[in-house]
């Protein structure tokens, strides 16, 4: 149904436009700078639940909507930036808490004030309402669809899934490198508050750029 040919050409297109750092990294790194290690890889895992979630809907054909409407497009630009600015004046808030951050949860189940189920919801939210996740599934995942294959809406989910685990890889990746730098300035009360601002401030210039320009796919 899906040829080796198929899975390595579209592996290697979606693995060079995911690895070029852009919102979700943007994120991503944010979080673990803000809140830790354990809050990033939570937010990483919504994300990507996210953008399973736009592979199902494209492969459904809802992401041609996306694609063609500038109105749908654009409201979910907009709320997409609102939320991650939201996130971030939160992260600038609260930026005295993140020292315990990424440590052992307390009797509620929160790290540093944020649950795991939390964080994994705000990460889904900015995942789903990503629309250059639409854009970038709908206009490039289709070329590497064999139509005379048959089975088109189980190949685009296939070669989707692939995408997203590349992506779960990925961020993964830049969660636990932005985690272990956090971990020397949080050696500090004030690197670690600073800490918790650079990565609030982060969030919102992300949100900024992306009702702006929403230039970056990933």
């Amino acid at each position: 149904m899906i040829s080796t040919d198929q899975l390595l050409t579209f592996g290697l297109a979606a693995f060079i436009i995911i690895v070029i750092p852009g919102p979700s990294v943007v994120f991503v790194v944010g979080r673990a700078l803000a809140y830790g290690r354990s809050v990033a890889l939570a937010s990483v895992v919504g994300n990507t639940l996210g953008l399973v979630t736009i592979v199902l809907l494209v492969a459904l054909g809802l992401g041609v909507v996306v694609q063609e409407s500038i109105v749908v497009f654009t409201v979910l630009k907009l709320a997409g930036a609102a939320y991650l600015v939201y996130l971030g004046v939160e992260a600038v808030r609260r930026r005295k808490e993140f020292l315990g951050a990424g440590g052992p949860q307390d009797t509620t189940g929160t790290l540093a004030g944020l649950s795991t189920v939390r964080a994994i919801r705000q990460g889904y939210v900015v995942g789903v309402s990503n629309p250059k996740g639409y854009m970038m599934l709908a206009a490039v995942l289709p070329q590497f669809v064999e139509r005379g294959e048959g089975h088109v809406q189980l190949q685009m989910l296939l070669l989707g899934l692939l995408a997203t685990t590349i992506g779960l890889l990925s961020d993964s990746l830049w969660a636990l490198i932005a985690a272990r730098l956090r971990s020397w300035f949080s050696s500090s009360a004030k690197r670690g508050e600073a800490m918790g601002a650079i990565g609030g401030v982060s969030m919102i210039g992300l949100g900024v750029a992306l009702a702006a320009t929403g230039s970056n796919t990933h």
